[in-house]
């Protein structure tokens, strides 16, 4: 099967999206398929992409004022040059919006079968930077997704929440995590020395700083006793928050088997953004054997059994946050509990199952196109 992945992020962007569209393209490639990406051009000067299973074209970008993490593809020929040229048998778009959109249109075109991945809460995001703009956004997701042949959606929540604004023919496409690299055994007692080195029981939370992450919740936990927060990843929010968390270590962006070392040393996983439409960094977490606490929405409610892996607490609730990680703070074997059914209920959510699955909803869609020419 010949695929193209539009995606609005690819590595070296650090984000689900990106993850999520590298993944896609190594399973296919691992199925014997033949994946092409599209995605935005990163940063001038950014290391080519040597990692990459498949070949990439890059369309030109700019930074996304106020936030130059993320890249905005302009408009361009490359992008129906690629589609053409490749011969697709599906169009697979990842989180698409504005690159995305661009290559639903071409696909259209070219009549081409569509899955519409929907990876990003962008009504919360108008909400968080923009204090308005909910329905705006919500009326260019069901725009976009409205024109594909299904839509897949990461969570419960996020199906439950594009079916009540309209978006048709949606279906469940939970991700995968990678069980080899997260995983119990990659903790290192000498790096939680040198995190904690009065014995301290180590909270991290690892993701963007960016103001709808609400990292700052975590204020309350810098303030235990015997608790040393450790925050993992970069954005905008930074400088805000190494004043909002007193006494936190900022270890910055780490990716692969240090990542893996950092989470497997942590005692609890804490996340705070209300606004994930599945939440990564939660199975990451889960894989490597630490209890999570994370908001009571979204993403989180399908990944968090509350009270067996973890504890879900009201979003946005600073004392709640606090409380559960001081309950757990001061329970070392529900701590090991907790972290071991994690590790446990997540074995089998590996990027190869979740992968087939996602082939699963290719073949769906292709034998609904040829059972429409042949009616």
């Amino acid at each position: 099967m010949r695929v193209v992945i539009v995606t609005e992020s690819f590595p070296p962007d650090v984000n689900g999206v990106a993850h999520c569209a590298l993944q896609t393209a190594r399973h296919l490639v691992d199925r014997g398929h033949h994946p092409l990406v599209v995605a935005p051009a990163p940063a001038p000067g950014t290391a080519p992409d040597t990692d990459a299973p498949c070949p990439v074209v890059r369309i030109p970008s700019l930074p996304l004022p106020g936030y130059p993490q993320v890249r905005v593809a302009l408009p361009s020929r490359r992008l129906a040059a690629a589609l053409v040229t490749h011969r697709p048998d599906v169009a697979h778009l990842a989180s698409p919006f504005v690159l995305g959109a661009r290559g639903m249109a071409v696909a259209a075109r070219l009549g081409l079968p569509a899955v519409a991945v929907y990876q990003t809460d962008l009504a919360g995001y108008a909400r968080t930077y923009m204090g308005a703009g909910e329905a705006a956004a919500w009326r260019r997701i069901r725009s976009v997704h409205a024109a594909a042949d299904r839509t897949l959606a990461p969570s419960s929540a996020a199906l439950g929440d594009l079916e009540t604004h309209g978006v048709p023919r949606v279906r469940l496409w939970p991700r995968g995590v990678d069980t080899v690299r997260f995983r119990p055994d990659r903790r290192d007692e000498e790096l939680r020395r040198e995190l904690a080195p009065n014995g301290e029981l180590i909270v991290g939370y690892v993701g963007r700083l960016a103001p709808e992450k609400h990292v700052e919740l975590l204020a309350g936990v810098c303030a235990l006793d015997g608790v040393r927060l450790v925050v993992v990843g970069d954005g905008p929010s930074h400088a805000h928050l190494t004043e909002a968390l007193p006494g936190a270590d900022f270890l910055g962006r780490r990716t692969g088997d240090d990542l893996a070392r950092i989470f497997a040393s942590l005692d609890v996983f804490a996340h705070t953004g209300p606004f994930e439409t599945f939440c990564q960094t939660v199975q990451e977490a889960m894989a490597s054997g630490v209890p999570v606490v994370a908001p009571a929405v979204g993403g989180p409610l399908d990944l968090v059994d509350h009270g067996r892996t973890g504890l879900l607490v009201p979003p946005r609730d600073a004392e709640a946050v606090q409380g559960a990680v001081r309950s757990l703070a001061e329970d070392p074997a529900r701590r090991n509990a907790f972290g071991a059914a994690a590790r446990t209920l997540v074995e089998g959510r590996t990027w190869a199952a979740v992968g087939d699955r996602l082939i699963g909803h290719y073949e769906d869609v292709l034998a609904g196109r040829r059972t429409a020419v042949a009616a």
